[in-house]
């Protein structure tokens, strides 16, 4: 099963999140489930990076992601930057309402 953490801060901005494991739905290659969260994910840190030019801190090992937001950005980007991963989180909702048994979620305050 994957592993999707999300934690925020005081405020509910969103610090940093990790993705961990493995669906199991298909086999490697043809795992739909894993092929679409590992899209959303990385597609919202490449995202991130080349419509923001902000750099996330992104750690990626087979079957984990673990990204951070960097600390006391200016006003604006930070809106942003949260516009974009909580638009990830509504694609991983959506997965895992129709996979739930190969993706799961938690979002930590």
């Amino acid at each position: 099963m994957i592993r999707v953490t999300i934690r925020r801060d005081a405020d509910g901005r969103i610090q940093s999140f990790r993705v961990k494991g493995h669906a199991l739905y298909d086999e490697s290659g043809k795992d739909i489930v894993c092929a679409g969260v590992s899209a959303v994910t990385v597609g919202t840190v490449n995202a991130v990076e080349a419509l923001l030019g902000l750099e996330l801190r992104a750690a990626t090992k087979h079957g984990l992601l673990e990204v951070t937001v960097p600390d006391k950005l200016e006003p604006s980007l930070s809106e942003k930057v949260q516009m974009l991963l909580e638009s990830m989180i509504v694609m991983l909702q959506s997965i895992e309402q129709s996979y739930g048994a190969y993706i799961a979620m938690q979002d930590k305050h």
